[in-house]
């Protein structure tokens, strides 16, 4: 019999990969996992796949919407100032927003976390933000993935990924019914950045020269963060339950848009018909304080803060103009910011028309 040669006695663990650490983790998260139960999931992790039972959620003949998204360059600002409490929320934020303007009920969440070298510590307290956005949106995380790989990734870098499953019952799918002139546009309060654009943030920070640790240039409040990396990684503003709520008590909401990469200037043409237009009173917005800084010390323009950032901006619900008094009062009620930007008009070339400047 052949005799090993110890100095060829390899392991997974040499190459930098340790398995017994990933299923720590797993058993560290479980708990976590679970409170995101919901009717119809099934949040045992550990098998080979999740488990959704869409009769048990109640639906009848639902059409299933799927969405995937992850945080972007917002990560090395996590990364670099070492707070990973709520980009977790911002990956669900990205998916569950993208489904519910479909009129879609977020049902189950998917995660995978791609490092260089796990640390379960890290890792537990980016799980903890997803489950907490699951929660806020009503979903159920029912699975995922964790991926050590050395050489791919630097020793304390990680990447996220998302991936989201709604439901809408067959006939109730957005954008629906018939636009037409003089519809009026709501805009939603967003939480700052959210979670695009943030390329473009680093080089003015940077230019600044400023760190994570400084103080926010940008706001002057009392209950200001005390760091400019806790200023900017406020979480993605999460809006499924509110419209939910919209959608299933008024007829009248023809379309929703989530605002994130492409700005308002992107996203709302998308959900227009061929025919409508959008006109967008500018001078209506509240501009949180964090954009009037980057387009003063970075020189940004408005078309470009437009095109990259939510400018306030979170989410657009157009509706019917007679039921615009209501559907603002139900969303407030629900803890949203909300104000009318604009109305809905016959296109003439642009999908969206700007009126007056932003309050830079």
């Amino acid at each position: 019999m052949a005799i090993e040669n110890p100095r060829n006695a390899l392991s997974y663990a040499d190459a930098g990969v340790d398995i017994d650490a990933g299923n720590a983790f797993v058993e560290a998260i479980k708990p976590i996992v679970s409170s995101t139960n919901r009717p119809g999931s099934d949040t045992q992790i550990g098998g080979f796949g999740g488990l959704f039972d869409l009769q048990a959620a109640g639906f009848e003949d639902p059409v299933l919407v799927a969405a995937n998204d992850g945080v972007g360059t917002k990560l090395l600002v996590a990364i670099e100032a070492d707070l990973h409490n709520t980009v977790g929320i911002d990956l669900v934020a990205m998916c569950v927003n993208d489904l519910v303007v479909q009129g879609a009920e977020p049902l189950f969440f998917l995660d995978y976390i791609a490092t260089g070298t796990l640390d379960i510590a890290r890792a537990k307290v980016v799980v903890e933000g997803i489950a907490e956005g699951c929660r806020q949106a009503g979903c159920a995380l029912i699975g995922g993935e964790t991926a050590e790989m050395p050489g791919m990734y630097g020793t304390s870098d990680y990447d996220l990924a998302g991936f989201s499953v709604g439901a809408v019952e067959r006939g109730q799918l957005l954008p629906k019914g018939a636009f037409k002139p003089g519809d009026k546009i709501l805009g939603l309060a967003s939480n700052g950045l959210h979670s695009n654009g943030f390329s473009l943030v680093r080089k003015v920070v940077e230019n600044e020269s400023l760190n994570w640790q400084s103080p926010p240039p940008f706001s002057g409040s009392q209950d200001a963060p005390e760091t400019l990396a806790q200023a900017l990684l406020a979480p993605t503003k999460i809006y499924v339950k509110p419209l939910l709520s919209a959608i299933r008590q008024f007829d009248g909401i023809r379309a929703l848009a989530h605002i994130t990469g492409g700005g308002l200037t992107e996203n709302i043409p998308r959900i227009l018909p061929d025919e409508m237009a959008a006109r967008i009173d500018l001078k209506t917005i509240i501009i949180p304080p964090v954009f009037s800084w980057l387009s003063a010390k970075g020189g940004i323009n408005q078309t470009e803060m437009l095109r990259t950032f939510n400018c306030g901006i979170g989410m657009i619900v157009i509706v019917d103009d007679q039921q615009v008094a209501k559907v603002i009062e139900l969303l407030e009620h629900e803890g949203e910011r909300v104000s009318v930007i604009g109305e809905i008009l016959q296109r003439n070339v642009d999908g969206i028309d700007y009126e007056n400047q932003l309050n830079l």
